[in-house]
């Protein structure tokens, strides 16, 4: 699994994660087994929030005796941001995911309370040693430009958002930003929650195409596009322990560059940058 630094910190991180949303509708011995068999494969990105139903307890029992293996990411909601609200919601995560520290903490998507509270009660958790490093998720140009007024270059280490073959936005504004600035980014629901490109649409019969080539599925592929670059990352949610080991087999791929032109000629962003959706 090929690993690249992770925004500002000093931590080489998995290319291609494990994300958690809805896993509280799996069995949740399968979904343990295929957390396990992801991080056999290498992907020790493991991504959770708050939100998520009981996933930060089956990310516990997930990485007992491998703790130390992980990159470990959770969220706070956006009604908890408040300074004392940021600080409790990061003791009952580590409760839930058993364990005395968070790699990473983000704030889910903006809030009502003020930005200079959490961001204060990040840098108190960072202090602490109960987060190593913090981010943000779901915020486009303008957010980032007052985070980095309010924290300072270089503190915030990453900005996940919504990024999928049929969702480019973020390659207008916030990816540049991103990059200017050493902050990672990382791509959620990079499948596009159900609506992956039809093998009989064009994209669909590139994807095909590609991946024939070079004995893979259109999933690695997709998977590979998006992280392209070496400010990328990617935390598809896995179905099954085989579904697992796909998803890993994108951290090996090559695309050429040929491959990837054809790709983002089959998958054309929306010319007209616009605010960046939020799920």
């Amino acid at each position: 699994m090929e690993q690249r630094r992770f925004g500002s910190t000093k931590r080489e991180v998995a290319v291609i994660g494990q994300g958690t949303w809805y896993i509280d509708r799996c069995d949740r011995a399968s979904a343990i087994a295929t957390l396990r068999r992801g991080l056999d494969l290498g992907m020790t990105h493991i991504d959770t929030a708050e939100m998520y139903g009981i996933a930060e307890e089956v990310v516990a029992e997930a990485i007992v005796g491998r703790r130390d293996e992980v990159f470990l990411v959770s969220k706070v909601l956006p009604e908890n941001a408040s300074r004392r609200g940021t600080m409790a919601a990061c003791e009952k995560s580590l409760a839930r995911l058993k364990t005395d520290r968070l790699d990473c903490y983000l704030l889910h998507w903006r809030s009502q309370h003020p930005l200079e509270d959490t961001i204060a009660a990040f840098e108190q958790l960072q202090h602490e040693g109960k987060i190593l490093s913090w981010g943000v998720s779901n915020f486009d140009l303008p957010d980032l430009e007052e985070s980095r007024a309010i924290a300072g270059e270089g503190r915030f280490v990453c900005n996940q958002v919504l990024y999928h073959l049929k969702e480019r936005a973020i390659e207008h504004a916030v990816i540049p930003w991103c990059e200017k600035h050493g902050v990672a980014v990382v791509a959620y629901s990079p499948f596009g929650h159900g609506h992956f490109p039809d093998p009989h649409t064009t994209g669909g019969r590139v994807l095909q195409e590609i991946a024939a080539a070079h004995n893979a599925t259109p999933r690695q592929v997709a998977l590979r596009f998006l992280v392209r670059r070496p400010s990328l990352f990617a935390i598809p949610k896995a179905s099954s322990p085989d579904h697992a080991a796909e998803n890993a087999g994108a951290g090996e791929l090559q695309l050429t560059e040929a491959e990837l032109d054809r790709l983002d000629k089959a998958f054309p962003p929306d010319p007209r940058p616009h605010v960046l959706p939020m799920l």
